[in-house]
């Protein structure tokens, strides 16, 4: 049968669907992408509200990453970078700690910070040394530990581990308690060490954006929900049933295959508020944390403070929530803008939007760098991708697109055979 022939159908239009429809163009194929919303992007996406850029979720890319590298043209994306470091608040005043091998300027600040001590100091530089000489694919082998667990082994204060690691790590595992695995940790400390975080000026959903842009032969099926998968068959939910030779899921699984997925996915949940403000309580491009245990807030960030191709007419800010809480929408947000001003001491906000993402990360034991293509083979014709298959990063999500694309081409190539 000729390559076009085939029916090859990827379920989700995410960053790894997305990828996963590039490798199998890329080896002659034109798959069939079906997509339950409007748009490309899962959990990746930019909404424009009152001339602002809303992304989904405070997100960034690690420029780092390997496979963005691979898969992304960085500067048709315009992507303008955070300063490597943040703006603490802790009691009642604004601190500043970032990395004087980036930018020499930073140094006095962070030394005289007041977060940590000096021996915290020299141990972050002694992390940076060690993690910079250590492979990913070593990493993803060492044994498992909570990312609380490994910054203690490590000698870390309690003060730096409260002010800085809780509240700036807490912000990328979702998770206040740093219960995520230490390999986790330890990809994403290398990641920041050795690149930027950045966003597009257009918004995050710039990416998948122009992942789609580069797709030539794939057919996409917009506002189509699927009930079931089995082997050669898809069920959406008007009953329609299509033929496939192969069907990839890059989404969660567990409904779709529950015959094949036993356990159901787990989620980690977030909030993100957007606010219209006068000014900027941080001039720079600096994440703010609040390092005080006992704030809602988790992490804030001025999005105005990088270029963006929508700016509204004042500055926008973005509030991040990772702590259970029960509040309903408008008592979360008086909270939230009291917290502002207790411990920002920013006042004079006008609420614009409240993103409340129910999964938001996916939760996961035993995490993997990457996986063999034969390894995403759930059963003869049905394999997945996402980054529930491995860890969760934006990495993750397109080395599993690419190796589930490569499981379905080494698949029906050896059908051919036969």
């Amino acid at each position: 049968m000729k390559k076009e022939a085939y029916k090859i159908h990827i379920i989700g239009a995410g960053v790894s669907g997305l990828i996963a429809a590039q490798v199998l163009e890329n080896n002659g194929y034109s798959p069939i992408i079906i997509e339950a919303t409007d748009r490309v992007g899962g959990r990746v996406k930019t909404d424009r509200f009152e001339n602002y850029q809303l992304d989904h979720g405070f997100q960034v890319l690690l420029t780092a990453y390997p496979a963005a590298q691979k898969y992304l043209n960085f500067e048709a994306l315009n992507l303008q970078h955070f300063i490597s470091g943040a703006a603490i608040y802790k009691n009642g005043s604004q601190k500043i700690m970032g990395d004087p091998l980036r930018n020499i300027s930073l140094l006095f600040p962070t030394l005289f910070s007041g977060i940590g001590n000096i021996s915290d100091k020299f141990k972050i530089l002694k992390l940076n040394t060690k993690l910079k000489k250590t492979t990913l694919e070593a990493i993803f082998t060492k044994p498992e530990k909570t990312t609380l667990q490994y910054l203690k082994d490590l000698g870390f204060s309690d003060d730096i581990i409260l002010s800085f690691f809780k509240p700036f790590f807490a912000g990328i595992f979702l998770e206040p308690a740093l219960e995520t695995s230490s390999r986790m940790f330890e990809f994403v400390y290398k990641m920041f060490g050795e690149g930027f975080a950045a966003l597009p000026k257009a918004g995050i959903e710039a990416i998948p954006k122009q992942l789609k842009a580069n797709l030539k032969q794939t057919t996409f099926q917009f506002n189509t929900n699927v009930k079931s998968v089995a082997e050669n068959q898809i069920i959406l939910d008007d009953g329609t049933a299509l033929e496939s030779h192969s069907t990839i899921i890059a989404t969660d699984p567990s409904r779709l295959i529950p015959n094949l997925i036993k356990k159901e996915t787990e989620w980690k949940s977030c909030e993100t508020l957007y606010f219209e403000a006068p000014s900027r309580a941080i001039q720079k491009p600096f994440i703010g944390l609040i390092s005080n245990e006992d704030a809602l807030i988790n992490n804030i960030f001025y999005h105005t403070s990088l270029e963006t191709e929508s700016s509204g007419n004042q500055e926008l800010l973005s509030v991040t929530v990772v702590k259970n809480h029960g509040l309903d929408t408008e008592t979360l947000k008086n909270q939230v803008e009291s917290e502002l001003q207790k411990y920002c001491g920013a006042n004079s906000y006008k609420f614009l939007k409240q993103y409340s993402i129910s999964k938001a990360l996916p939760k996961l034991n035993n995490l993997k760098y990457q996986l063999k293509p034969s390894e995403t083979q759930a059963s003869r014709h049905i394999f997945l991708a996402g980054d529930l298959q491995l860890n969760s990063s934006l990495n993750a999500a397109m080395l599993s697109g690419e190796s589930a694309a490569l499981g379905v081409i080494e698949a029906l190539s050896n059908a051919d055979l036969k």
